[in-house]
């Protein structure tokens, strides 16, 4: 059975594409999809060699050995476009999120979709994002063995976008009408406010945070 987190990411997954998961540690996620009929194979990929034989172990537990396939890969350089259509990275910092996608010219394919699960800084992912012609399709988020974890889909698009300073902290979370984004919201605006102030206390400023933090103070869903 799979942890809520990887469970919400999987609902992002288009059915009937192929997979490929990133940092994929036991190819928990893999064999879920492949196991319930939405993928038809899958890559399982890790940068550690520990990690992708428990995966292979796993694998051949499950008896999937022919769909789902295990690569060692730094990110998405030992990978190529055409082992799948869905990306997955789920269980990393956002910061090195960034750095895996933007050293990887062809993830601009409009036929591809990176569903993202940042364990940190979910804002340097949306920067990243749609400063670079991705367009944010949904965003999700859900309480894990007590801690609020966000997920999102991304495509390529082409169009750049610009967005309030807020919208990098909040995404599309603010059409979500779950009570657990609500929450997150609501945290992420109170621990933003800290750390301004003790900022701004230091002799410090952060122009750009500080607005972020004003406009979503006056969102709804702080109220």
């Amino acid at each position: 059975m799979l942890r809520k987190r990887l469970e919400m990411v999987s609902k992002m997954v288009r059915k009937g594409v192929s997979v490929v998961d990133i940092g994929t540690d036991h190819a928990y996620l893999p064999i879920y999809l492949v196991e319930n009929g939405i993928c038809a194979r899958a890559v399982a990929a890790d940068v550690v060699p520990g990690p992708l034989r428990n995966a292979q172990k796993n694998i051949a537990l499950h008896h999937l050995e022919d769909k789902i396939q295990t690569r060692l890969s730094d990110g998405l350089d030992g990978l190529a476009p055409e082992d799948g259509d869905d990306f997955i990275f789920a269980g990393m910092g956002g910061t090195l999120i960034v750095e895996l996608l933007e050293r990887t010219e062809w993830i601009r394919d409009p036929a591809k979709r990176f569903i993202i699960q940042p364990m940190t800084h979910g804002e340097d992912v949306r920067r990243f994002l749609c400063s670079n012609g991705f367009e944010i399709l949904r965003e999700d988020v859900c309480e894990d063995s007590g801690r609020l974890y966000i997920a999102l889909c991304a495509e390529y698009t082409g169009r750049v976008t610009e967005h309030p300073a807020s919208f990098y902290y909040t995404g599309k979370l603010t059409e979500c009408l779950k009570g657990e984004a609500r929450l997150y919201l609501s945290r992420q605006t109170e621990r933003l406010s800290t750390a301004i102030d003790a900022l701004e206390k230091s002799g410090g400023s952060d122009p750009e945070l500080r607005k972020a933090v004003d406009q979503m103070k006056e969102s709804s869903f702080y109220c």
